[in-house]
């Protein structure tokens, strides 16, 4: 998941058609939404979800996750890649992980501290705007994409009934780790970036 901070002026950079590709993103961002009011609603009512929602919001997040590479696919098979595709792809993919791991909080699989791996991406475009440094672009890197298919596979298998609270939670811990990780790596090159920058322009 390209963290990448650029801000975009939607109603100038929306592309016309609006092409395949982003239709497929605007289908999973719907689903982002929609759990994330489930899981909001469910927290705020302090109901647990039923098994059989359980199951159900899980292969709603494997169909989610699948057709993220689907997008993908259909711009370059188009050649129709934009930046609003790209940053629209990144925030769906932000906003998923953050229902999802609302979902897993509040089904009591996993304690409040799930919640960071969904935050993480907030957090760094909050420090984006305290520290312009850590708002350039990044290059191009693979890790993130795994990272980010990890962290997701990571709360979609917690969310399963017959998994236990205490097996929810290491597979959690693996997930949030490597996320931390892709994060980490992202901040320390930004960082190397400023000092190398800093110390040219004397």
């Amino acid at each position: 998941m390209d963290r990448s901070l650029g801000i975009y002026n939607f109603s100038r950079v929306v592309p016309r058609p609006f092409g395949a590709a982003n239709w497929v993103t605007l289908a999973r961002a719907v689903f982002a939404l929609s759990l994330l009011t489930w899981a909001l609603a469910t927290l705020l009512s302090g109901a647990v979800p039923m098994p059989a929602w359980r199951w159900v919001i899980a292969i709603g997040a494997v169909a989610a996750l699948c057709l993220d590479g689907v997008d993908g696919y259909l711009a370059r098979r188009f050649e129709n890649a934009t930046p609003f595709g790209a940053r629209f792809d990144m925030e769906t993919d932000a906003l998923t992980m953050l229902a999802l791991a609302l979902m897993v909080s509040a089904a009591g699989q996993v304690g409040p501290w799930v919640l960071a791996g969904g935050l993480m991406r907030y957090i760094f475009v909050l420090g984006g705007w305290m520290w312009p440094a850590f708002a350039r672009p990044l290059p191009p890197c693979k890790r993130r994409q795994i990272a980010c298919v990890v962290q997701m596979a990571a709360l979609i298998v917690t969310l399963l009934p017959p998994l236990s609270p205490a097996g929810a939670s290491a597979i959690c811990l693996v997930g949030l780790a490597f996320l931390s990780y892709s994060f980490g790596a992202d901040v320390v090159w930004l960082a190397r970036r400023e000092a190398v920058e800093s110390e040219a322009r004397g």
